[in-house]
């Protein structure tokens, strides 16, 4: 079946738009909120699945729409508990998605793009490119269709793509995340990562609530444009600037609750090379680059990916550029390494078959 022929998805529409389609379907306007419903709330498999609807309308509605639920293609394991899926999209491409669980939480890292163009060095999904954008049914498939769903505490959009590069697709997904007629979660178990895309980010701040986690990795911007190339669409210091304008909460250093009630988070992701980025002068430039900002730095270990000249910074230097960067105001912490040996740690989603 081509593209053009496939029939439009409910999954991925806002109540307004499915009260919309009821309307258009000769159904009472009320029909839409069902709709939504059983979409988000009961997660149903099927249109045929939405019993208090007739017969006749769930035949029609099956005539005109499809779903939008697809089951994963494969399924890997990691030995820390990690668990990585592959979800076909609605556009005949593959994505994919990791499930980390914790004692405490179950966060999912989704995809919103099949590739990426941002073209980031150092990351397999950048190395595959941008082959298609994902719909919004496409981003909600690989939460709703997870195994562990109801183990589910967070979301992040750090997966294959830059969020803010399919920006409407996002911005709706995080809309039915988080509506009272989706899944009706606060916007603080959601957190969407950026390569600072002002433009999106922008818009996005303005529009949602969600949490916001900005890919820094390099303070200096004649190094980060070295390997960074869209430092030089969106230099890192404008992106900084705007953010400064936007109030987000630090979270409690003792606790890990949010100081504030209301407000978002804001941190900043920096994965740490050996004799690249690791180094005290390395570690000014960032505090002077976020100095004045409520954030929290997450330093990440780096991993080795095929033809790579980088190389993982050894923990000892991790642990002393953390140290150094809280005793000098930004909470920073590292961050653990999960599913290394399935691909699905940090920079390794790709769905390039010859990835492996």
């Amino acid at each position: 079946m081509k593209n053009h022929d496939v029939l439009p998805t409910l999954s991925g529409m806002t109540l307004q738009e499915l009260q919309g389609v009821a309307l258009d379907m000769g159904l009472p306007k009320f029909t839409g909120k069902q709709l939504a419903q059983w979409l988000y709330a009961k997660q149903v498999t099927a249109i045929d699945e939405m019993t208090n609807l007739s017969k006749e309308a769930r035949t029609r509605l099956a005539g005109k729409f499809q779903l939008g639920r697809r089951p994963a293609l494969r399924r890997w394991v990691s030995r820390d508990g990690t668990v990585k899926y592959l979800f076909p999209t609605q556009s005949g491409h593959q994505v994919e998605s990791v499930f980390i669980p914790t004692e405490e939480r179950g966060t999912l890292c989704v995809s919103s793009q099949v590739g990426c163009r941002m073209g980031c060095q150092f990351c397999m999904t950048g190395r595959q490119g941008l082959q298609a954008q994902l719909t919004a049914a496409d981003i909600l498939n690989q939460i709703y269709s997870l195994p562990e769903f109801s183990r589910l505490t967070n979301v992040v959009f750090m997966g294959q793509g830059e969020p803010f590069d399919n920006l409407d697709a996002v911005l709706r997904a995080c809309e039915i995340l988080t509506s009272p007629y989706g899944l009706a979660w606060s916007p603080k178990r959601i957190t969407v990562s950026t390569v600072g895309h002002q433009k999106g980010l922008r818009r996005f701040l303005n529009e949602s609530q969600c949490n916001v986690a900005i890919s820094l990795h390099f303070a200096i911007p004649e190094e980060r444009a070295q390997w960074m190339p869209a430092q030089k669409a969106w230099p890192i210091e404008k992106t900084v600037q705007m953010l400064k304008e936007y109030d987000f909460c630090r979270e409690d250093e003792e606790t890990g609750g949010h100081l504030g009630a209301k407000q978002r988070r804001l941190s900043f992701e920096y994965i740490v090379f050996k004799d690249l980025n690791d180094s005290r002068k390395h570690s000014d430039s960032i505090v002077r680059l976020l100095q004045g900002l409520d954030c929290r730095v997450n330093l990440i270990p780096f991993h080795s990916i095929p033809d790579s000249p980088f190389r993982a910074a050894p923990e000892v230097k991790m642990k002393m550029m953390r140290d150094y960067l809280t005793q000098h105001g930004l909470f920073s912490m590292l961050r653990a390494s999960r599913g290394e040996d399935i691909m699905a740690a940090c920079g390794l989603l790709s769905t390039l078959e010859d990835k492996a």
